[in-house]
């Protein structure tokens, strides 16, 4: 393909900048979490660096279709001494791919073809590259109205690659599609299962390679199952899979004739997943930690907004099927590993959507990132104190934490196993947003409970109120695709509404930390009803009026922008790195 670069090389040396381009350090090779390690599990680790690593392939391929070629271009431009090659090839390693957004939420576009700019396509690379949505619906009508039921089905689950077949539209499910890479990674997970220390882990890893083989989603649940039991390992290894970017499955919730034909035919569409590689190692310390909160989900559950109406993942009167882990990062890669704006602190596994969830009545594991959340050198803890003086009420600053950080991160991570286990995919494009909302609000809402019932003092409760409310400020509005940061937005704009922020004129954020429990208690009981209503119309109305950017946030975000140039970000992981080249 005839490919050229589309950033200039003075916009490539702005980005690849340290100033504009933070890094983010994964374990490193001189580790004491690593030498402490059993013989076994640092010879298993190596086998599941090379099988997570795989997935960076298989994800690119799911993301665009353009990445891999591009890629190998790029390869051989800079093997030629093209400098602009080299300096556009360190953001396509950091984004993963040729199209993402920064921080200020404006669309990096690494490459054209034949004149034309590669986009981000809706369907990324799940769907033809030339089916528009409008097409989709028209497709889907017509295949439903000839039975083929089966067939549109298998096209709206989470693990199918969709292509043309004539003028209908055909299924290939993710083990067949790269039939070759899931093997490769199925032989390297065999061969740590077969050295590594833990019983236990060993089972979770010789069931992943069954599901790796076989295109059989219940394969699939009985991992997730398994891995959702793990608690005392001293390894970590996930293949990730949600389902947050498919921007075109969920649509078709929005065409009334399709909608209704999808109903009749008992068909619920699902977005598709993306697949994302994580491999760390246990931090015990901070596993125990986190491991405090266990004893309070009972409690929370029993006080979620209209409990008696819907079934949650955390049960109020029986012990949780919730595993909790703080893990040292070693690599993370695919989906996980993606730096498009941000970069992820925590997950809560497995989605509702998964089989384990739906069929096998299985539990939910969180995994923590260490090296994400970590703050750990003075240049660091400098810029995060200039952000503080251009966006904060001075007398607040003795509040903030960012420990407190962390603790809020584990009440949102808890909180996708609170409130309703099903019923939501009927909000389309809003459900991720919306899910992602009522996290937030959990974690808020159930401070003073939590504090009340002995978890945080008094101190730990104003600085998580003081903290979440200052990094819930951003730097630009988001687009619609970006469900973490519009329901940031959407909380900071509720917020104001209700008193319980305000933003100066000249952007200057104050806080009523005596309001902000019982606001969020507020915007949670909204979002409760908006998914239990499973209606895309509601869920719309919901966020429309909620996603508003007032001129006060955007002066904010200017505040921020003076004293943050960042823009886009990178994973460095030496010590993966090393265990590759002696693997």
């Amino acid at each position: 393909m005839d490919y050229e670069l589309n950033l200039s090389h003075e916009e490539l040396e702005k980005r690849t900048h340290k100033d504009y381009l933070t890094t983010k350090k994964m374990l490193a090779v001189d580790s004491i979490e690593y030498h402490m390690l059993d013989k076994g599990d640092k010879e298993a680790l190596k086998h599941l660096v090379k099988a997570a690593v795989k997935l960076d392939k298989i994800n690119m391929e799911l993301d665009n279709f353009h990445n891999l070629p591009f890629k190998e271009y790029l390869e051989k431009e800079i093997a030629n001494g093209n400098e602009t090659a080299r300096l556009t090839k360190i953001l396509f390693d950091a984004q993963k791919g040729v199209c993402a957004l920064d921080r200020e939420s404006h669309m990096v576009e690494l490459a054209r073809m034949n004149g034309n700019v590669i986009k981000m396509r809706a369907g990324k690379a799940l769907y033809p590259e030339d089916l528009e949505k409008e097409e989709f619906h028209s497709i889907l009508i017509k295949m439903l109205k000839r039975g083929k039921c089966k067939d549109v089905e298998k096209i709206l689950n989470q693990r199918s690659v969709v292509e043309r077949n004539g003028d209908e539209l055909v299924a290939i499910d993710y083990i067949d599609k790269f039939k070759d890479d899931f093997a490769y990674m199925a032989d390297e997970l065999e061969k740590a299962a077969e050295v590594s220390t833990n019983a236990d882990f060993n089972e979770f890893l010789r069931l992943q390679t069954k599901a790796l083989r076989t295109p059989d989603p219940m394969l699939d649940a009985y991992a997730d199952k398994k891995w959702a039991t793990l608690q005392d390992t001293p390894l970590e290894f996930t293949i990730t899979r949600e389902n947050y970017s498919d921007e075109m499955t969920e649509t078709v919730v929005e065409n009334t004739e399709l909608k209704a034909l999808l109903d009749e035919a008992g068909i619920v569409p699902v977005a598709k997943d993306f697949l994302g590689g994580r491999v760390g190692i246990i931090n015990k310390q901070g596993t125990d930690a986190i491991l405090n909160v266990k004893k309070y989900l009972p409690l929370m559950a029993k006080n979620m907004p209209l409990n008696d109406k819907y079934e949650q993942n955390i049960s109020p009167d029986k012990e949780s099927k919730q595993t909790m882990v703080d893990a040292d990062l070693v690599a993370v890669t695919g989906d996980v590993g993606e730096f498009r704006a941000g970069i992820t602190l925590a997950e809560n596994l497995p989605n509702d959507d998964k089989w384990s969830i739906t069929k096998l009545d299985g539990g939910r594991r969180n995994v923590y990132h260490r090296q994400i959340r970590l703050i750990t050198s003075d240049d660091a803890r400098e810029k995060m104190q200039k952000r503080l003086n251009a966006i904060l009420n001075h007398d607040l600053h003795k509040y903030y934490n960012d420990e407190a950080d962390h603790w809020f991160t584990i009440g949102h991570e808890n909180g996708h196993s609170l409130g309703p286990k099903s019923g939501t995919e009927g909000l389309g494009k809003y459900k991720s947003i919306i899910e992602e909302n009522k996290a937030d609000m959990v974690s808020l809402s159930m401070i003073d409970l939590l504090t009340d019932a002995g978890m945080y003092t008094k101190e730990q409760r104003e600085q998580i109120i003081v903290t979440y409310a200052t990094d819930n400020m951003m730097m630009s509005k988001p687009t619609m695709s970006q469900a973490h940061r519009v329901r940031s937005v959407m909380q900071n704009y509720f917020f104001i509404k209700e008193g319980a922020i305000t933003i100066s004129k000249e952007g200057v954020l104050d806080i009523n930390i005596e309001k902000m429990v019982s606001t969020a208690r507020k915007m949670l009981e909204k979002i409760i009803e908006v998914q239990l209503s499973g209606d895309f119309a509601e869920g719309e109305k919901y966020v429309t009026e909620n996603f508003v950017w007032t001129d006060e946030m955007e002066t904010l975000a200017q505040n921020i922008k003076k004293v943050s140039k960042t823009l886009n970000g990178r994973v460095e992981s030496s010590l993966a790195d090393r265990l590759l080249e002696e693997g």
